[in-house]
């Protein structure tokens, strides 16, 4: 049996999309989150200097947060069922990471007037790009999920992105209902309800 480590601040933030996919394919891993105090000791033994980290069965050591994510997609089968519907996984997954970094330019300015300029904008103009291309990807596809006929990567990809956002404006999603219903869907999905109601509650 694989030994799966996952390593990560407490937090959400880049790991969380592995761990959802640890959750729907119901792998048991190791949650290793540290503090942030703990991280100069641990950095410079890391292979990019940047968390999170998958050790598989204490040998083989992955960064990158997507690249952990799509492996381990591919490894319990949730990264669509051909070469195309992996594609389509990708690209999904691609965007959100996209509207992630929108989200980060707003979290790390330090001008308290910038800031609130950049949030009006990602509130206002960019949230809303983004959640239209994800609900006429819902639309093209019959099937309520995003690629195929059952839940991949691509859905927990938007799922995770999704969640400061619905957080922090909950009326915002109102003007999307195709995507507020398939965000029920994945959150009412056996495996992922159970790791939710367990999940520690973090501010990221």
């Amino acid at each position: 049996m694989v030994e799966y480590k996952l390593t990560y601040f407490d937090i959400r933030g880049r790991a969380e999309i592995s761990r959802l996919v640890f959750a729907a394919a119901d792998v048991c891993y190791i949650d290793d989150r540290i503090k942030r105090e703990e991280w100069p000791a641990l950095k410079p033994n890391t292979p990019q200097g940047h968390l999170p980290l998958l050790t598989i069965d204490g040998k083989v050591t992955l960064p990158q947060s997507l690249a952990i994510a799509r492996f381990l997609a591919k490894e319990f089968g949730i990264c669509g069922k051909n070469n195309l519907e992996n594609a389509e996984c990708d690209v999904i997954v691609q965007t959100t990471e996209d509207l992630r970094a929108e989200w980060v330019k707003v979290f790390r300015e330090q001008d308290e007037a910038k800031k609130a300029d950049l949030q009006k904008k990602l509130i206002e103009e960019i949230v809303p790009k983004y959640w239209t291309i994800f609900q006429n990807t819902l639309s093209k596809n019959s099937t309520g999920y995003m690629v195929g006929d059952g839940l991949t990567l691509g859905d927990l990809a938007v799922y995770d992105v999704m969640e400061i956002h619905t957080r922090d404006y909950p009326d915002l999603i109102k003007g999307f209902p195709q995507l507020e219903a398939h965000r029920q869907r994945v959150a009412e999905t056996s495996n992922i309800r159970k790791y939710l109601e367990k999940r520690p509650v973090t501010l990221y």
